[in-house]
């Protein structure tokens, strides 16, 4: 499964992968990390219907991981769940205002994220699952 890692920070992109490894869980597939540093590139990502989760950093410039999100949910058909890497506790309520379906908090702990992203991962497979049966 493709997971998006957003941020302007290569150091923080590193973070993201390496925490995530090449499978978070044991029951979940495999991960092809697909990095982004620009907005426009994130957008053309989530458009293309190949991501299955999306981690984005809140404090990316110019576009911040929260604005990115909003927008990907409001105009991405079947966007991807989306987790988003905050730095201050107070960004929670913009974390909710994003509609991202889960948040992590700066320090990045790696444990922590590999689980949020295992999740999003049962989360997509089983609505994609889903989809595919109520099509038959």
């Amino acid at each position: 499964m493709k997971v998006l890692v957003y941020s302007d920070d290569a150091a923080t992109r590193e973070e993201v992968r390496l925490a995530i490894g090449r499978r978070p869980a044991a029951d979940v597939p495999l991960v092809e990390i697909v990095e982004c540093a620009t907005e426009p590139k994130v957008h053309q990502w989530l458009a293309s219907g190949e991501i299955g989760v999306a981690v984005l950093d809140g404090e990316t410039q110019p576009a911040g991981g929260m604005g990115v999100s909003r927008q990907a949910k409001d105009e991405v058909y079947d966007c991807p769940p989306v987790c988003l890497i905050i730095a201050r506790r107070d960004d929670r309520w913009l974390a909710a205002w994003s509609k991202a379906e889960a948040v992590v908090p700066r320090p990045l702990e790696p444990m922590v994220l590999a689980d949020t992203v295992a999740d999003l991962m049962r989360r997509r497979l089983s609505t994609r699952s889903s989809t595919r049966l109520n099509a038959k």
